[in-house]
């Protein structure tokens, strides 16, 4: 909570609060769903045995936008690995309902430990929208970066070209099974080929991983050409991982550290199906998103720094 939000919170939402974070969200939500005073009401006595006006409701929702705003602008320092990813949520915008990109970025410190870097709210991930918020985070002193962990999106590859040009790109490896499946000509080969590019993945090394690859390709050049074509151009992508100590590449090679997050996003947000504009879905998200970065970056480590 920023210095001095403690005197602005109503008194009243004070009194016999069993958890402050439960409620502010709970706020959150009911503002953004336009929900009456009387059902606030009817929520926060369920929650906390009191009664709030709507003045009380307006002004805690108010303080909430202060503190989300001061965690989305927060300094950054050092980060080791960075993991960017999207999700999607439905939002009025005007006067057509669209899906709107709510864009997010982890980070790895050089202590370890995970921590939600930040987040914004845009209508599309086109490659503006995605350097905009990559360079948010430069501004802000995110440096340090040893990898980055994505997928492949088109505007989110061009912005990393053009905002982190000299650091190392990891296609998110979960990714590159899904997507290789499109190329799959038979139902009957789908098991074996996700199995084969499994161990091209977990090999003990680079160069063995390269000789896989290379097997793979040749496997397949005459009974799944579009397939041996799209491995021998995209899975080196996913290779990338191998330049980091052993100890990191398991959790380092998918972006699949951010899916608690998406998780947690959506059981907040699916209750309001739809968003009356793109501030209320940034207030939301970025609520949720605080509590969880507060939780990793006070609980236990991610990553073992030290073993290197």
């Amino acid at each position: 909570m920023p210095k001095g939000a403690k005197g602005f919170y109503p008194k009243a939402l004070e009194r016999g609060i069993r958890s402050e974070r439960a409620l502010k969200l709970a706020l959150a939500e009911m503002y953004i769903q336009g929900v009456s005073t009387r059902k606030v009401t009817a929520i926060t006595e369920e929650l906390c045995g009191l009664e709030v006006t709507s003045m009380e409701v307006s002004r805690a929702t108010k303080l909430l936008d202060e503190e989300v705003k001061a965690w989305r602008n927060r300094k950054l320092g050092s980060i080791r690995y960075l993991i960017l990813d999207a999700r999607y949520e439905k939002v009025r915008h005007g006067g057509s309902v669209i899906d709107c990109a709510v864009l997010v970025a982890l980070g790895v410190d050089q202590e370890g430990k995970r921590t939600v870097l930040g987040t914004s709210v845009a209508l599309s991930e086109a490659e503006v929208h995605w350097r905009a918020f990559i360079s948010s985070l430069l501004d802000r002193g995110m440096r340090g970066v040893q990898m980055v962990v994505s997928d492949a999106h088109e505007g989110l590859k061009t912005a990393l070209r053009a905002a982190m040009p000299s650091v190392p790109w990891q296609r998110c490896q979960c990714h590159l099974q899904r997507n290789a499946q499109a190329y799959v000509p038979k139902v009957s080969m789908r098991g074996t080929v996700a199995a084969a590019i499994r161990q091209i993945f977990t090999a003990a090394d680079r160069a063995e991983a390269d000789q896989k690859l290379k097997d793979f390709v040749q496997s397949y050049e005459k009974t799944a050409p579009r397939l041996a074509e799209w491995a021998e151009g995209n899975i080196p992508e996913g290779l990338t991982v191998f330049q980091l100590p052993t100890k990191h590449q398991k959790r380092m090679r998918t972006s699949n550290s951010i899916e608690r997050l998406n998780k947690e996003i959506k059981r907040r947000t699916r209750v309001a199906t739809l968003f009356p504009n793109e501030e209320s879905l940034l207030r939301l998200v970025s609520a949720v998103l605080a509590e969880i970065s507060e939780d990793w970056e006070t609980g236990k480590v991610y990553l073992n720094m030290e073993a290197e």
